[in-house]
C-alpha cells in the first residue's frame, strides 16, 4: 500500500471515530494566549477586513504607536466618563490639512472599540475630502450627508465593521454648501438625536481642518468634546493659535501632537508623543 493509501485510510478511520473529517485552523484564528488586546470578532460576508498599514491598533497592536494610541484612549476614558454623566459625542479637527486628524480618528475609534466596555460610531463628517471608507476598504454609498438632507435614516446606514464594537457611518453623496447644511437647525437636531439613541456609545465625528473650512467650527459646538491635532513641523504655532482661537467656547479636551520622533533604545520612530488636557 502506497504512503497516499495509507494516509487516505487513517483519514477515513477518523471520520468513522469523531464523525467528521479533522478540520485545520487557518494561522489567522489561532489566537495567541499571551495577547492583553481583546481579540476581534470574526469576520462575517460583507464585513471589512482592512490591511492598511496605517491602522496599527487592527494591524501592529504592539508597536510603540499603537501603545500611544491605547494612552490617548486611557486618558479620553477618564475625561468623558464620570459619575451621573458621559460626554459621548466627540470630535477630531486640526488647524490646516494633512496633519492626520482622520487616522487619529479611526485609530482611536479603533482602540476603544477593541475594549469589551466600548461601544464606537465613528462618522465621517469631513464632507470636502472623505477618506474613512479608503482606509476601511468600505464602497461609499448613503452616509452622514444624506441623512442631514433626510433622505436617509440614521439606522440605514449605519456600517457595522466587525472590528471589535466599531461601527461606522460613511460621508455619504457630495453636498454642494457643507457649511449651510451644518449650521441648520436640523444638523443639530440628529446629532441631538444621536447622542440620546445612541448614549451607551463613544460617538466620533472625523471633521475638516479648522482654518480652511467653517463647518468644523459650527460643529465644535454641537459636540460634547474636541480633540485637537497638530502634527510636527507641517502647521505653524500662528496656525495653531488662530485655530484654537477659533475653538473657544467648544469643549476642548486636549492636544494630540502627531508624528513626532522620539529617541528611545537608540531608534526613532513616528508616534503620538502626548495627550495634553488644556484648562
Amino acid at each position: 500500500m502506497s504512503r497516499i493509501e495509507k494516509a487516505m485510510e487513517k483519514a477515513a478511520q477518523l471520520r468513522h471515530v469523531v464523525g467528521t473529517a479533522p478540520v485545520e485552523t487557518p494561522p489567522s484564528q489561532i489566537i495567541n494566549k499571551t495577547e492583553h488586546i481583546p481579540p476581534t470578532p470574526e469576520h462575517e460576508p460583507g464585513i471589512v477586513v482592512p490591511s492598511n498599514p496605517l491602522l496599527v491598533n487592527l494591524n501592529d497592536p504592539f508597536s510603540p504607536i499603537a501603545e500611544e494610541y491605547r494612552k490617548l484612549k486611557a486618558e479620553l476614558v477618564k475625561l468623558t466618563k464620570g459619575e451621573g454623566f458621559f460626554r459621548n459625542t466627540l470630535m477630531v479637527t486640526s488647524s490646516v490639512p494633512n496633519e492626520g486628524k482622520s487616522l487619529t480618528a479611526l485609530n482611536l475609534a479603533i482602540s476603544l472599540a477593541q475594549e469589551y466596555d466600548h461601544t464606537v460610531l465613528l462618522i465621517d463628517a469631513d464632507f470636502r475630502r472623505p477618506s474613512i471608507h479608503n482606509y476601511l476598504g468600505i464602497t461609499m454609498n448613503k452616509g452622514f450627508s444624506d441623512v442631514l438632507l433626510g433622505e436617509a435614516q440614521i439606522n440605514e446606514v449605519i456600517i457595522p465593521t466587525g472590528i471589535g464594537r466599531l461601527s461606522i457611518i460613511t460621508a455619504g453623496h457630495d453636498v454642494p454648501n457643507p457649511v449651510e447644511l451644518f449650521a441648520s437647525q436640523k444638523t443639530a437636531r440628529h446629532i441631538g438625536e444621536m447622542k440620546n439613541r445612541y448614549n451607551d456609545r463613544f460617538i466620533i465625528f472625523d471633521t475638516p481642518p479648522v482654518l480652511p473650512f467653517a463647518e468644523s467650527r459650527t460643529l465644535a459646538h454641537l459636540v460634547d468634546g474636541v480633540l485637537f491635532v497638530v502634527k510636527e513641523q507641517l502647521a505653524s504655532l500662528k496656525n495653531v493659535k488662530e485655530a484654537l482661537d477659533a475653538l473657544k467656547g467648544c469643549g476642548l479636551l486636549g492636544t494630540i501632537y502627531n508624528d513626532t520622533y522620539i529617541d528611545r533604545h537608540d531608534e526613532k520612530y513616528s508616534s503620538y508623543k502626548r495627550y495634553a488636557r488644556t484648562e
